[in-house]
């Protein structure tokens, strides 16, 4: 399966998310959303991560767009990690990286000089009929999420 393109329908997945809920792209239809991709709970640059879309969520719930995060660890880290910081959107696990394939997000990189298999943060921004407006790979966490709800401000008031 090859990874969404701009312009293109994301396709189909389900996934098991905090507060026990199922999460699939039929469930967010008629909806914007946001799926941002991080590596792993309570680290540092995570964290931040999160408290910004955290802070910044009753604004994209304002504009009708729901946040979601995804990244490998269980749904037991998941439930730990939001509830420590208080991130009121989901948290889906995806422990055995179907997602991460899905939209292309593992990468190799450098960890104490060996290379290793992990997650590229990035971000997608999906339209209310599934399609993929605007993507983030590589992102650097300073700014992110407002560069994101600004993306999806320019979007909704674009004609």
């Amino acid at each position: 399966m090859s990874a969404p393109t701009l312009g293109q329908p994301v396709p189909e997945f389900t996934g098991q998310a905090t507060g026990g809920r199922t999460l699939s792209p039929g469930d967010l239809r008629g909806r914007w959303w946001v799926l941002y991709f991080y590596p792993k709970d309570n680290t540092p640059g995570c964290t931040q991560e999160g408290q910004d879309f955290r802070d910044l969520y009753p604004e994209f719930q304002a504009l009708g767009a729901e946040v979601i995060g995804v990244s490998r660890d269980g749904l037991k880290s998941h439930d730990n990690f939001a509830s420590k910081f208080g991130f009121p959107f989901p948290l889906i696990s995806d422990a055995d990286e179907h997602l991460c394939r899905v939209f292309d997000v593992i990468k190799p990189k450098k960890m104490y000089g060996k290379e290793v298999r992990g997650v590229e943060r990035s971000t997608f921004l999906v339209d209310p009929q599934g399609v993929l407006t605007a993507e983030w790979r590589g992102v650097k966490v300073p700014g992110h999420a407002r560069t994101v709800l600004a993306a999806l401000l320019e979007r909704i008031n674009s004609p």
